[in-house]
């Protein structure tokens, strides 16, 4: 799958741990659209993941954070923070953004 709405900015922390966060905001009628991509990311993490899934102060090797919230009166924003190994997500984003 191609990611169409959720484009992710990358940050590495420089000890070999990276975030990816994508935000999309969107009209009522396309949150189910983005929220199909948000379950392809997770189920694309999950099936290739570096470890367990959790916090990576409580030993976790990777995490996936989403957050929905109105934005104005007419849009929705979607929030999606992965974070884990830096080349475990750099792959994974690659494999879901690459057309």
């Amino acid at each position: 799958m191609q990611l169409q709405y959720l484009i992710f900015d990358a940050s590495d922390d420089g000890e070999g741990t990276g975030s990816w966060e994508a935000v999309a905001s969107v009209p009522p009628d396309e949150l189910s659209t983005v929220m199909v991509e948000v379950r392809a990311v997770e189920a694309a993490a999950q099936s290739d993941a570096p470890g367990p899934r959790g916090a990576l102060d409580d030993g976790g090797a990777w995490d996936l954070d989403v957050q929905t919230l109105p934005d104005g009166d007419e849009r929705v924003s979607v929030t999606l923070t992965l974070t884990g190994p830096w080349a475990w997500g750099e792959d994974l984003i690659g494999r879901l953004s690459a057309p």
